[in-house]
């Protein structure tokens, strides 16, 4: 179930309506657990068994650290869980990966063994429930968050429908005290929230995927296209992939919070960073922080040695690329944005970066070399392979083929550039003007804004991008 299909309509007004009218705020949270379970058991109905195995493992896990008087033993269950969750994703996502790599690494020896393979569908949002539930083992086991005891209130947690299936990854910090109050339906800010919605639904199905149309075939047969094709397509990638999976968490956000919840944000203005650490703090960064806590701090973080500093970043990034998907591309593309983050951090601490910040128009030279480093990345990211991106690199050198985007694209492009940067200068005012406009004023925006959506929208619905992950 979209967010984007007709049916989610009515299956949120329904979730909306029984969430404020029935009686008990228990009674609230089993009708919000029982349709997050619909919500997803929409995809294929054995994903539940995965979803509520998972979510019954964590939870005892939670409560035996919790009820352990050795530290050996906490660490165990720590490791139960770590063992659980990853073991998971190892066999319905990583499986055929490290086969297959393996067979290549064998071959390459002169040792040739055929490659054993498993037709398995990866479960949607399996990378998302996992590390929240990782996430909310360690914070028990630091001790930086009490056990949740109430076995509803852990599986709602996990299964909240609005972000499970593509974030943003939730903190039990952040969300199981919004467990222990019922809200009220006059607190929620519905102008704020139908506008969020309704942003996200524009740069989702008006932007994305209309450029998706577009760019799909140059990534698809690089050979046949010149370079002003492929830079177009990758700087067009660039554009879908942020409107995709930034008008879901939109959609997410806006959801939770009709249903009275808080999401964390999870973009910030990230095209417009100046370095590529300031990207990685606006970019998905419900992932950038949980990689920053649990990854990163547990290897030592910046508390060690500079060398083992730059070791941590590269392997964190390097991690978080494997994260998106079995395929080397991706880890290729953690492993680049590893080595630029260590690259950014070793400038930071020479002479020259401070000489560099006062020279006129450091910060612009900064954002066109940051802004073309991760579009360049991003190419390597949407391609199939590494063999696909080497020809993109190639048609993207030679200038010979034939051109066949359409060079309007560009001022389409230019045009989302402006309204974001106007958007994210002037956001405050915004919001209040939303806030203070009459309500026919209000209702009549709305309304344009939704009959624009709607004209737009391409006949076919395309799946979320962070949904394979």
């Amino acid at each position: 179930m979209l967010f984007t299909e007709p049916i989610f309509l009515p299956f949120f007004l329904l979730c909306f309506a029984l969430r404020w009218s029935l009686r008990g705020w228990g009674t609230q949270k089993t009708f919000l657990w029982v349709a997050s379970y619909v919500f997803y058991g929409a995809w294929d109905v054995r994903f539940l068994l995965l979803l509520s195995g998972s979510t019954v493992v964590d939870y005892f896990v939670g409560r035996n650290i919790d009820a352990a008087t050795t530290q050996a033993r906490r660490r165990a269950w720590v490791v139960v869980c770590l063992c659980s969750n990853l073991g998971l994703l190892t066999v319905f996502k990583y499986y055929n990966f490290f086969t297959s790599s393996a067979v290549t690494l064998l071959g390459a020896f002169g040792l040739h063994v055929p490659a054993p393979t498993l037709r398995i569908a990866l479960p949607v949002g399996l990378s998302f429930f996992t590390f929240q539930s990782i996430s909310y083992v360690i914070d028990v086991y630091r001790k930086h968050l009490p056990v949740v005891r109430n076995f509803r209130d852990y599986a709602l947690f996990v299964s909240f429908f609005p972000q499970l299936v593509a974030g943003p990854i939730m903190r039990a910090a952040d969300y199981i005290p919004q467990l222990s109050v019922p809200g009220r339906l006059r607190d929620v800010d519905f102008r704020r929230h139908l506008a969020v919605f309704c942003l996200g639904y524009l740069k989702k199905t008006c932007i994305a995927d209309n450029i998706a149309h577009l760019i799909d075939p140059v990534f698809a047969k690089p050979h046949a296209h010149g370079s002003a094709d492929v830079l177009l397509a990758g700087v067009g990638y660039s554009v879908q992939i942020y409107c995709d999976f930034s008008g879901y968490s939109d959609m997410a956000i806006a959801c939770a919070g009709l249903l009275g919840f808080k999401l964390c944000q999870n973009f910030d203005a990230p095209y417009f960073s100046t370095n590529v650490q300031e990207f990685w703090r606006r970019w998905h960064i419900s992932l950038s922080t949980w990689l920053r806590d649990y990854l990163y701090i547990s290897m030592g973080g910046g508390r060690v040695s500079e060398p083992k500093i730059y070791r941590n970043l590269i392997v964190t990034m390097l991690l978080g690329g494997l994260w998106h998907g079995a395929n080397m591309t991706f880890v290729l593309w953690g492993l680049l944005h590893g080595l630029a983050l260590a690259a950014t951090r070793a400038f930071a601490k020479t002479r020259a970066a401070a000489a560099w910040a006062r020279v006129p128009g450091s910060r612009v030279i900064g954002w066109v070399f940051t802004l073309g480093w991760v579009v360049f990345c991003f190419m390597l990211f949407r391609c199939e392979s590494i063999q696909t991106f080497g020809s993109m690199l190639r048609g993207a050198a030679r200038g010979a083929g034939d051109n066949l985007l359409d060079a309007r694209l560009w001022l389409v492009i230019v045009a989302l550039g402006l309204a974001q940067l106007a958007f994210h200068r002037y956001r405050e005012p915004l919001r209040a003007l939303t806030q203070r406009a009459p309500v026919p004023i209000y209702a009549f925006g709305l309304g344009i804004a939704c009959a624009v959506a709607l004209f737009l929208t391409p006949m076919a619905n395309r799946p979320f991008i962070y949904f394979q992950f």
